[in-house]
């Protein structure tokens, strides 16, 4: 474990373990490096070496009042891989995770990646507009952001509860423990840097940093995701990306690395192997 400063003097937290090639994960909201625990231990296993930081205000970072925008995270992801000094790395993102690893991609360039994986990821743009007609209309995030402002407590357990994790389907037996986690890591970071996140990870438009990404990229989501829906994100950013593989999973919720994470780090091990 360490931290880095950025050139705003953000302090990022993030675990280090083992050697070998690395592998960084990026998180999604509001959460934390936590919610990469069973990927993290089954990497690490696997001879590889694992990285994961707190975005700035989640987790153990810094809870700054600004600098809460896809271009911030980007940088603060790189502030991580050079001070490691990271070579060959594998960046893996989730959900708003997916949107940094793309950003810091298209913005900062591969020298120091071999391959990206992206899962139930917000790329290309998730909100509605003219050019993107198939997006979510922006009063399903504005509701997103008067809940957390609201309670965030409440807010944030009726989520996992819910579509967040699948708990809401039909014969899907919910866990209180993965309900219960996903709280506490909401809970640990900074109620500002969740909800300006809202806006980052709904309105950002990934298009062009996807076009620029050259090395390949595994772009993995499940078709009953309730939250970034299938049909206008993955098949999309497949599309834009030079060398994207698209794998879709059927009836997988959007948290699909907690859920089946046998599936999904097997799948992403035979990718790195390829």
């Amino acid at each position: 474990m360490g931290t880095v400063t950025t050139n705003d003097g953000t302090e990022i937290f993030f675990k280090d373990w083992g050697t070998g090639q690395p592998i960084v994960f990026s998180h999604g909201w509001p959460l934390s490096a936590d919610d990469w625990d069973n990927q993290m231990l089954f990497f690490l296993n696997h001879g590889y070496r694992v990285i994961a930081h707190d975005r700035r205000g989640h987790g153990r970072s810094t809870q700054t009042s600004d600098g809460h925008d896809m271009d911030h995270y980007a940088d603060d992801l790189a502030a991580v891989t050079a001070h490691l000094d990271l070579r060959n790395a594998v960046h893996v993102g989730h959900s708003t995770g997916g949107g940094e690893v793309v950003r810091y991609l298209g913005k900062h360039g591969v020298s120091r990646v071999q391959k990206a994986a992206i899962m139930s990821a917000v790329p290309p743009l998730m909100v509605q507009t003219e050019a993107n007609p198939g997006g979510l209309p922006k009063s399903v995030f504005d509701d997103l952001q008067a809940q957390l402002a609201a309670n965030r407590s409440e807010f944030y357990r009726a989520l996992p509860s819910g579509p967040f994790y699948g708990f809401n389907r039909p014969g899907v037996q919910a866990s209180e423990a993965i309900i219960d986690n996903w709280w506490r890591q909401g809970m640990m970071g900074g109620a500002k840097a969740h909800y300006d996140g809202i806006v980052a990870f709904s309105q950002t438009d990934f298009t062009e940093d996807l076009k620029k990404i050259t090395v390949p990229v595994l772009v993995m989501h499940g078709d009953d995701d309730q939250i970034v829906p299938y049909a206008d994100s993955a098949p999309l950013s497949a599309e834009l990306l030079r060398n994207g593989t698209l794998k879709t999973y059927p009836g997988f919720p959007h948290g699909m690395p907690t859920t089946h994470a046998d599936t999904i780090n097997a799948d992403l091990l035979a990718f790195l192997k390829s």
